[in-house]
């Protein structure tokens, strides 16, 4: 079992190692995004470019194993809702490793952050303050702004990851938009991203960590009234795949009493908000 010492000085080379890649990225986006502007008003360019650092980062990072599964559609630009169960914010950096290009809702205040904020705005990804519906509207029609660009969007249905290991209840926002749109969802399933990082904890922790690309559903000439029963099934299949996910990898749940269950629940509903939710 490794000591702290080591999983310390193995998280401080990985975060040197991450800092250094997005100030080298930082630069290359904005000179793609600037060049490709006038015929890429989708940015699918740039961010694919920003995407790129995440693959190099996971094979330097020696405490780390990605891999990913499945088969994306053919054409994603055609485009697709992406949706995923949600366990750590090292979820965003394990999807990216998929040879394609999403737009990503992403927490307003990461995009606040230097460099890495400035190439997620040069890549257009969508800010969304939690809990705020006005924003949560704002990012809706953002994200349909990026699909009438043919760039696939990504999004969390869950709004915030569950404490509890188990998924939560799916928001409607994601799946109101594919019906609206007519564009095919395209579920994946994460495992393992939970143990990267650790709540409250600088360091990394050592991990397997797999994405899964299921089979696309499709939305054509479903309306409203079809919403909940397209989110129950889009939740059915990313529950089927993360759980042959885990029987292939091994699965240990966190430990938490019920107690403990129903406040981390009430503190990310609370968290949440009416983010992206049209119920």
């Amino acid at each position: 079992m490794e000591t702290k010492v080591v999983r310390s000085v193995l998280s401080i080379w990985s975060w040197v190692v991450l800092g250094t890649l997005v100030l080298v990225f930082t630069p290359i986006v904005a000179v793609v995004r600037l060049v490709t502007m006038p015929f890429d008003k989708g940015a699918y360019a740039a961010g694919y470019v920003f995407r790129k650092l995440t693959p190099i980062h996971s094979a330097l990072s020696p405490l780390w194993t990605f891999s990913t599964s499945g088969s994306l559609p053919d054409d994603m630009r055609r485009p697709y809702i992406a949706v995923a169960n949600h366990e750590s914010f090292v979820d965003i950096l394990l999807i990216s490793h998929l040879p394609t290009e999403f737009k990503w809702l992403s927490k307003a205040e990461i995009m606040k952050i230097p460099a890495v904020g400035w190439m997620m705005r040069l890549a257009r990804d969508i800010p969304l303050e939690r809990g705020d519906t006005t924003s949560g509207r704002a990012a809706l029609d953002q994200a349909r702004e990026r699909l009438d660009a043919k760039v696939s969007v990504m999004i969390f249905p869950e709004g915030t990851r569950s404490r509890t290991g188990e998924m939560r209840t799916f928001r409607a926002g994601a799946f109101k938009l594919a019906i609206e749109g007519q564009h095919p969802i395209l579920p994946m399933a994460i495992h393992g991203t939970r143990a990267c990082l650790r709540k409250s904890d600088w360091r990394f922790g050592r991990a397997r960590a797999e994405v899964r690309v299921l089979e696309p559903i499709s939305t054509e000439g479903l309306t409203e009234n079809d919403l909940p029963e397209l989110r129950e099934r889009v939740r059915a299949a990313i529950e089927q795949g993360r759980q042959e996910l885990r029987d292939q990898h091994g699965y240990v749940p966190p430990i938490i009493d019920e107690a403990e269950a129903a406040a981390a629940e009430a503190a990310d509903a609370a968290a949440s908000g009416a983010t992206c939710n049209t119920n």
